[in-house]
């Protein structure tokens, strides 16, 4: 796809921390444009295997034209939470080398006008990675009531005035529906005081939209849980994630798999599990000054790294 634009954060930290070895098998959780994919893939020549998943046709059709000459790559298209049925469908039972997961939206996907992600570009209210969903920003943006639209808005944008908004949405709605980008961001703009920022007053509630339409905080905290018994003692798991909110989410998980005891202070004898993961990234490795020039949206990447134990 000649206008399918995307670039791949921390490549080379994250692949990296992979410790690819040819003969083992790898995920990428997010095929995006086929970045991180290549790079694992020239690593475990000539006889290691990559499973790469993706629900955006877009992402795979492109990344598909690039890695078409390596034999060793399997292209699937379904969601990463997945990852369970899919490996049993394809006969394996273990992840040996490692995973990454890639938690960010791609540039195409925030830049493509139809796809209604940006509040830059008027588009029809959309903001799905999967385009066969059938739910999308619109049923968020119409549907909700006023208590959901302020929760969301508070919790997954950390918005301040959640309830200013909410409540002009909810009024604006009565009339006709809101349709487009260019509509929820101008009553977003009129609905909340001026203030001296640099971010546009719709930022936090389009990441917010975006969030509760592809329930990626759910998505992140099942994954989680659902890899680590596919994961290979030795075996990595590579995240980036793109706000504080799934940071958090990662940071707390690999804690509690590398906690010798998760109980209660007043439990008197414990019967936890023996830890399971071996956290590598005491404090998470962020994009360097040279890529955050090269792509001012890489500022807000951190990656975090573990070993399975």
């Amino acid at each position: 796809m000649k206008d399918f634009k995307h670039y791949t954060v921390m490549l080379n930290e994250a692949v990296n921390a992979l410790n690819c070895e040819p003969g083992k098998i790898y995920v990428d959780g997010t095929l995006g444009g086929g970045g991180h994919s290549e790079l694992i893939l020239s690593k475990i020549q000539p006889n290691g295997r990559l499973i790469s998943f993706d629900i955006d046709e877009d992402a795979i059709e492109a990344a598909s034209i690039r890695l078409k000459h390596y034999k060793n790559l399997t292209i699937i298209k379904e969601s990463y939470t997945n990852i369970k049925e899919v490996l049993q469908k394809l006969g394996i039972e273990k992840i040996t080398g490692g995973i990454l997961l890639d938690l960010g939206a791609s540039y195409h996907q925030l830049t493509k006008q139809d796809r209604g992600f940006s509040f830059s570009k008027c588009a029809k209210l959309d903001m799905r990675f999967n385009q066969d969903a059938e739910f999308s920003a619109y049923d968020v943006v119409n549907t909700y009531t006023e208590n959901d639209l302020v929760r969301i808005f508070s919790e997954y944008g950390e918005e301040r005035f959640s309830k200013r908004i909410a409540r002009r949405i909810v009024e604006e709605r009565q009339n006709r529906p809101i349709e487009t980008t260019a509509e929820l961001a101008d009553l977003i703009v009129k609905a909340t005081p001026k203030i001296n920022s640099k971010i546009h007053p719709a930022t936090r509630v389009f990441q917010a939209i975006r969030i509760e339409v592809n329930q990626e905080l759910n998505n992140v905290k099942n994954i989680l849980e659902e890899v680590m018994p596919l994961l290979s003692v030795g075996a990595i798991i590579s995240v980036i994630s793109f706000h504080s909110l799934e940071d958090r989410l990662v940071k707390m998980f690999f804690k509690k798999m590398a906690s010798r005891c998760n109980c209660p202070p007043n439990k008197a004898v414990c019967d936890c599990p023996p830890p399971s993961l071996k956290i590598i990234t005491k404090k998470p490795i962020c994009a360097s000054e040279k890529e955050i020039r090269e792509n001012p949206p890489s500022r807000s990447a951190k990656l975090r790294v573990a070993e399975r134990i």
